[in-house]
């Protein structure tokens, strides 16, 4: 766990700037470690990152010491799923220990770090998915354990947050809402090209391997 440092923050609501001035912000083993954190509630995530993934534009990103925030989320996602079983913790999770099919977060780190890991996105199982192989996630798992570092907020609207977020913060690893963005475009166009990749070359053979669980 990090304690938050102080720094020139955008203006924000007094909420939201809890977020990402006053919480404290936890790495993957110590939420992987226990049951209790994340809160099972919705809310607000938002993540740091000591590593720069790729050629992700940090121009104007809030920093804290040697982690910078790249990505924002709520969960659940949209005000016209008041009875979604999606919270904090599920969500949270999912970025931490799902794949590249579920998770956005994890796809894009995933394109963005692929000349670095030698794991691009593929097509698994029956060819319907795409992930970066169990191969591929478990690398990813090790980087996240070492560079990612997440905090939260509690709310039980964090919908009513996401505009003022976008709008507020410059957030590169956001595609949704964040068209402005100049990175936003790049990474899409990445993505895009990954999945064409994907299509292209044949499913991945993944022999049974399985991924290590947290340490």
């Amino acid at each position: 766990m990090l304690a938050m440092d102080t720094a020139t923050q955008p203006v924000l609501s007094q909420q939201l700037q809890s977020l990402i001035n006053g919480l404290e912000l936890y790495s993957r083993r110590e939420i992987l470690s226990t049951t209790s954190l994340p809160p099972s509630t919705p809310g607000v995530y938002a993540w740091f990152f000591k590593d720069i993934p790729g050629n992700a534009v940090v121009d104007g990103c809030v920093t804290k010491g040697p982690l910078t925030l790249l990505y924002v989320g709520i969960s659940p996602d949209k005000i016209g799923k008041p009875n979604s079983r999606q919270n904090l913790r599920r969500r949270i999770t999912t970025h931490l220990q799902g794949n590249a099919e579920g998770s956005t977060l994890r796809r894009s780190l995933g394109v963005l770090l692929a000349g670095e890991s030698g794991y691009p996105l593929r097509r698994v199982g029956s060819g319907k998915r795409m992930t970066l192989t169990h191969s591929g996630e478990q690398w990813l798992d090790d980087w996240m354990t070492e560079n990612a570092f997440v905090c939260w907020l509690e709310h039980q609207s964090p919908w009513e947050f996401e505009d003022e977020l976008l709008g507020s913060l410059s957030l590169p690893l956001n595609i949704k809402g964040n068209r402005d963005h100049p990175f936003a475009r790049v990474l899409t166009e990445a993505r895009i090209q990954a999945i064409k990749d994907a299509r292209e070359w044949p499913i991945a053979i993944e022999n049974n391997r399985r991924r290590k669980s947290v340490e």
